[in-house]
């Protein structure tokens, strides 16, 4: 401490020195000209100091580095590790992670592998604890978790808060197993997830303690949760992108900003190799009209201030030596990445080289991560959907959204059977947890899949088998092809395996490395173009939401066609 206190005083020399910078002040929403003195990863301050390396930035701008701050790392595929040194180059210095994916599949076991194999990285990386194993009762989980099952895990020095409570019925009709879970955050963060959620019910929502939501899609949803003292996390993900929507309209409000963060939610890393992680939030909102100081602050002091990152998120005294170095504030773009005090990226190169021995080394075999598909073969008879007439309920797809419409549509079908053409997709979901051979089945519109089928264990939340098809053949192929790899996604066409992922652990993540998968996946992408599917989606992220019963419309569990405006599971007919 006596060193640093003679550092601050320029008694001493600090370890390094960022000469001749802008250096962003989140506190008094300034640029200030000057040095940024470092010592032992901490920032020791801003002004005219002396180090014992000096590094002349020559008017460069620096910036606290960005957190993301609600992010499911499973759904990028690759393993926290891996994630890490893929978001980094694009400023990404602290994570804020729900682990409901594998929580869902593995129960604690996940949460646990989780944790194990995100200690000792680059970046900072934080969980949420997973509220809603499985996300609702209307389907069937890998795992339940309970409020004293959360409570062994509260204390851990990562875990900042309870993750994101998407059974608000169960917090607005006073559920005790839901409100018991909210008591167990107790002084730390609740995060919500409640689309179209308003009025009267929103008020009790908020009561109830939640303090964020990301499923925010309209300028109305924001306005209301932001005038009960919520955080509002501006999503740009790859299935949902909700910030164009929202910040083109909150530019126009003039209000302050300081309750609104940024997020990703889902993001592929294709898309973040293509158009980069949380500064791309940050371009998009500058080029609609955000005050750029304002921009930076949404992606770094507001979300520190949100979970009590008490050391990060700025550039001050004391707190973590967590930064960015940039040409110019409105491309976001990186020259230099530093966290902890350590160059980790320079002109987007790293500057330690992780080898593939690096990456294997970090897996640990624990219980209910690996071989957990649980299913037997179908067969085409496990694919029938009788009908009654033509008229049947059809999940609506939206373009570029994961939400559907609850349609009454005229159907084909063909001896008392649905049909699938080009225009209505069958749709299935089989449990994978536990044998049980529980199924769904339902009528999908706008997916467009011609002449092929795509299976995946991606499914939110509980991350059984989803299948999309229009074929009943190429449909059964596709399903038993994922049980024998044990996760995955597979893509089948006339009869033929024609492209597939593995992804051994807990069915959503994969070995490799980021660019592996993303090749893995463009070949995938490239598959998938030829069976004619709509270009106005991501077929697999979307596919993975189409079983998620808390995202309005019409979704599909295992359990069958679900109705969520009404929280029932519904037949296949009026």
């Amino acid at each position: 401490m006596k060193r640093y206190l003679d550092v601050c005083r320029k008694l001493q020399k600090a370890d390094l020195v960022l000469k001749h910078a802008k250096i962003l002040n989140v506190f008094t929403k300034e640029w200030i000209e000057g040095d940024l003195a470092i010592c032992d990863g901490r920032i020791i301050g801003m002004g005219s100091y002396s180090g014992e390396v000096e590094q002349d930035l020559k008017g460069k701008y620096i910036v606290p580095g960005f957190i993301d701050s609600h992010i499911h790392i499973e759904s990028s595929m690759i393993s926290p590790y891996a994630f890490s040194h893929t978001v980094l180059p694009f400023g990404t210095t602290t994570l804020i992670a729900d682990p409901h994916e594998i929580a869902n599949v593995s129960g604690l076991n996940g949460i646990h592998y989780m944790l194990k194999e995100s200690e000792n990285l680059s970046v900072s990386l934080y969980y949420m604890l997973p509220s809603c194993v499985p996300a609702t009762p209307m389907e069937s989980s890998g795992a339940i978790l309970e409020a004293e099952d959360l409570q062994t895990l509260m204390d851990h020095p990562r875990i900042l808060g309870l993750g994101e409570m998407m059974n608000f019925p169960g917090v607005l009709f006073g559920d005790p197993n839901v409100h018991a879970k909210l008591k167990v955050a107790g002084d730390k963060v609740i995060d919500g997830h409640a689309p179209g959620l308003k009025g009267d019910d929103l008020v009790a929502y908020a009561f109830s303690g939640i303090q964020t939501d990301h499923e925010c899609s309209e300028i109305e949803e924001v306005l209301e949760r932001l005038r009960l003292g919520m955080t509002v996390q501006i999503r740009k993900g790859s299935a949902a992108n909700n910030l164009h929507a929202i910040v083109s309209e909150l530019v126009k409000t003039h209000l302050p900003l300081d309750n609104c963060v940024f997020c990703t939610d889902d993001k592929h890393i294709e898309h973040i190799f293509k158009d980069g992680h949380i500064n791309s939030n940050i371009r998009e909102s500058i080029a609609l009209g955000i005050d750029p100081i304002e921009a930076y602050c949404m992606a770094s002091y507001y979300p520190a201030r949100v979970y009590q990152l008490k050391k990060k998120g700025a550039l001050a005294p004391g707190y973590d030596a967590d930064l960015i170095v940039m040409n110019d504030i409105e491309s976001a773009a990186p020259t230099h990445v530093m966290t902890n005090g350590k160059w980790q990226y320079i002109q987007g190169q790293p500057v330690e080289i992780s080898t593939a021995s690096n990456l294997e080394r970090r897996y640990e075999e624990i219980p209910g991560i690996f071989n957990s598909v649980n299913c037997d073969p179908i067969t085409a008879n496990d694919l029938d959907i009788p009908l009654e007439g033509n008229e049947a309920y059809v999940m609506g797809l939206i373009d570029f959204q994961i939400l559907t419409k609850k349609l009454v549509c005229q159907v084909p079908t063909s001896d008392g059977k649905f049909q699938a053409n080009h225009t209505y997709s069958k749709l299935a979901v089989f449990e994978r947890h536990h044998r049980t051979g529980q199924k769904g089945l339902a009528i999908i519109k706008n997916f467009n899949i011609y002449n092929g089928a795509i299976a995946q264990t991606i499914a939110h939340d509980s991350h059984n088998i989803v299948c999309v098809g229009d074929n009943d053949q190429d449909m059964v192929l596709a399903v038993n092809t994922l049980i024998e790899k044990q996760g995955g996604i597979v893509i089948v066409s006339n009869g033929k395996v024609m492209e597939h992922l593995n992804l051994p652990i807990a069915g959503l993540m994969s070995h490799l490395s980021a660019e592996q998968v993303t090749h893995k996946l463009s070949d995938l992408l490239e598959v998938a173009k030829t069976l004619e599917i709509n270009s106005n989606i991501d077929p697999f992220l979307t596919l993975a939401f189409m079983a998620l019963p808390v995202i309005p419309e019409l979704k599909l569990t295992d359990r069958g066609l679900f109705d969520v405006s009404t929280f029932k599971h519904i037949g296949i007919q009026p």
